[in-house]
């Protein structure tokens, strides 16, 4: 995992110190060396954690001849298979990289070498005689990449911040992400939260040369029609998915020269990557878990009956409401975008005790329930369904109240609320209808912003049009899972949530749920045997059985939450919150309206932010991440922007000035 950055222009070189400049934005990204690669028309830069070939495989690196270079973050897990496939070709090496097989991959296939890859990634490959660059970046958005242009170059670069070490970039807030971000949890790709900075979609690949700049999908989730699912056989489906999940864990855990370990969340998926590491290597495998002060988001007896099955060395982190809003400003520094949740903060600290363990690696469950429909919001659209056929029932209404019993405040304890609450958008014909609750709540974030035309726009209608032309045919479940993978997901889970606090600490998380062989497997598998009846994942409960305790196996799903309002406002607070939201700081931002944020502290302060509605702790953390990225990102805080020296040893490949 590394950090890359790059500058094309036709027009003149690309600046020197400026790679150096972007570079020093993101040495939490690369720790163990940097380069920097720069000719005529083409600068780039690249940050390492070195974890594959740590003697051999600095970057930039290029080709035998020098024709071709690349720069990239991540892994290509099944580089020794494509290797050993390269070297029958004809081709030769000279590092055990899986870098260097992107370069000879690129060389046999072009864009044709992406859809092999089975990783994570975020790539730039620059063809220098034909003065062509390549970004690339993996299926399902593990890795992230930005882009922008100004003074007609482009600059791209793996994070926000090293896009503003050039002056030139301009610092504002694309409102439409915004309104994104407060509908979906986050800004849909292409689309980010700042004025003019672009995100490479997942699974795209983007040609940039002097004439065009085009960008096309290589891959995107697919479903089969309603019906048209095979084979439909639960226990061999059931053997297909152990063998295919199996085959991921361990690619993942033992393609590294550095020690791997694994995130033990005390539910069923961490659970079964910990127990696969065990059961299917002979390696010692050590387990790292985040616990809570608060017992209403403490699952450490799980975690500790997991460790205790499988004879793991544990470490754990215990948070505090406290703890999470002392770092929240550099967890959200590290985010780039505003939040709806503290979640982020905690796995910030959970890769810090990975780190101070030693650590560069870690595999974890992220995935499994987008996958394999674990989500709560899967089985309230089903039953949502269920009532849709006959509203007028007032039994198939009680059906609701079912829902969220893990959550202290859960609707099922005001039955008529859950009733009518769940009970809207009930039009089966619509897309989205599994969704539709969710962005209504989220949105209702925007009640409390300054008057502007872009917060009524409809945000759900160009994601709507981006799907599949097939997914009218596709069971409602299907059409769920795309809307999660392509908003949630990406967006969230895997940036917000996942690289960006992993990565805060140089630890690189590894995801066997988003093999592409596992989804693509369970993509077309029937909706009931990932969610039968309102039984959530069904079939890797079925895979694993044998694997793990009846204990996990069968306890409800419990989403990962962290305390939200309390976390800042508890005790004696966070002396930061009062200066980014107070009424200057909070008209200087332009976002949200000064008498409604004012309004919401109050009430958060005479609380103590303790039990707060779920709307409340949403506007809160909304406001606070909203003033904090303006304060990190627009105002240009001093503190957010210091340069750092880029990781040493630094080589520079210098064509310009030899």
């Amino acid at each position: 995992m590394c950090g890359i950055v790059g500058e094309l222009s036709f027009d003149s070189a690309p600046d020197l110190a400026l790679l150096t400049r972007m570079l020093s934005r993101l040495p939490h990204r690369g720790p163990d060396g940097s380069g920097i690669y720069r000719d005529h028309h083409v600068g780039l830069g690249h940050a390492r954690l070195a974890i594959i070939d740590v003697g051999g495989g600095a970057q930039p690196m290029g080709n035998g001849d020098g024709s071709v270079w690349v720069t990239f973050n991540g892994e290509i897990f099944n580089y020794i298979e494509l290797r050993r496939e390269l070297l029958a070709l004809g081709h030769r090496f000279r590092t055990s990289s899986d870098t260097e097989v992107i370069l000879h991959a690129w060389e046999q296939w072009r864009e044709g070498c992406f859809p092999r890859f089975n990783g994570q990634w975020a790539l730039a490959i620059w063809e220098r005689d034909r003065r062509r660059l390549i970004l690339s970046r993996d299926r399902l958005g593990v890795r992230p990449l930005y882009l922008t242009r100004v003074g007609g170059r482009l600059l791209f670069a793996s994070e926000v911040k090293a896009l503003f070490a050039d002056p030139r970039v301009p610092r504002a807030f694309d409102r439409l992400g915004l309104a994104e971000t407060m509908t979906f949890w986050s800004p849909v790709a292409p689309r980010t939260v700042f004025s003019g900075i672009e995100q490479l979609p997942p699974g795209h690949v983007a040609f940039v040369d002097e004439r065009s700049h085009r960008t096309v999908p290589y891959w995107q989730p697919e479903f089969p029609p309603r019906g048209g699912e095979e084979p439909q056989d639960l226990e061999r489906n059931a053997a297909d998915v152990r063998e295919r999940v199996i085959a991921a864990v361990r690619l993942r855990f033992l393609r590294s020269d550095v020690p791997v370990g694994a995130y033990l969340s005390g539910g069923l998926d961490s659970a079964i990557t910990a127990a696969v590491i065990a059961a299917y290597t002979e390696a010692p495998l050590q387990t790292f878990s985040l616990r809570f002060a608060d017992e209403d988001f403490d699952e450490g007896p799980f975690q500790a009956t997991m460790a205790h099955h499988l004879g793991t060395e544990h470490h754990e982190v215990t948070v505090r409401a406290e703890d999470i809003g002392a770092v929240f400003p550099e967890v959200v520094r590290h985010a780039e975008m505003p939040v709806l949740r503290s979640a982020p903060a905690p796995m910030f600290l959970l890769s810090g005790l990975a780190q101070d363990h030693g650590y560069k690696v870690v595999v974890t469950g992220e995935g499994a329930d987008e996958v394999f429909a674990g989500y709560d919001l899967f089985r309230e659209a089903r039953l949502r369904e269920f009532v849709a056929r006959n509203p007028a029932s007032t039994v198939r209404a009680r059906g609701l109240e079912l829902l969220y019993p893990w959550l202290t405040r859960s609707p099922g304890q005001v039955p008529a609320f859950a009733r009518e609450f769940f009970g809207r958008h009930l039009d089966t014909a619509d897309p989205a209808m599994s969704h539709r609750t969710r962005w209504d709540t989220s949105a209702a974030l925007l009640r409390m912003t300054v008057p502007h035309p872009d917060w009524d726009a409809d945000v759900s209608g160009p994601l709507l049009a981006r799907m599949p032309s097939g997914h009218r045919e596709w069971d409602p479940l299907s059409r769920a899972q795309w809307l999660e993978m392509s908003t949630l997901l990406s967006g969230y889970i895997l940036a917000a949530q996942g690289d960006r606090m992993l990565m805060a600490h140089s630890v690189e998380g590894r995801f066997p749920f988003l093999d592409p062989d596992v989804v693509d497997l369970a993509n077309r598998l029937p909706a009931r045997h990932k969610l039968l009846g309102l039984s959530e994942k069904h079939i890797l409960k079925t895979a694993f059985r044998d694997l793990v305790p009846e204990r996990i196996l069968s306890r409800p799903k419990q989403p990962y939450r962290a305390p939200d309002a309390a976390s800042f406002f508890a005790g004696r607070g966070q002396p930061w919150v009062d200066q980014v939201t107070s009424g200057d700081a909070v008209a200087a931002a332009g976002v949200f309206e000064p008498r409604a944020v004012a309004a919401l502290v109050g009430k958060c302060r005479r609380t103590g932010g303790v039990r707060m509605s779920n709307t409340d702790n949403m506007r809160i953390l909304a406001v606070l991440s909203t003033q904090l990225i303006h304060r990190h990102f627009i105002a240009g805080d001093a503190s957010s922007d210091q340069d750092r020296a880029p990781a040493a040893p630094m080589t520079v490949t210098d064509l310009v000035h030899g």
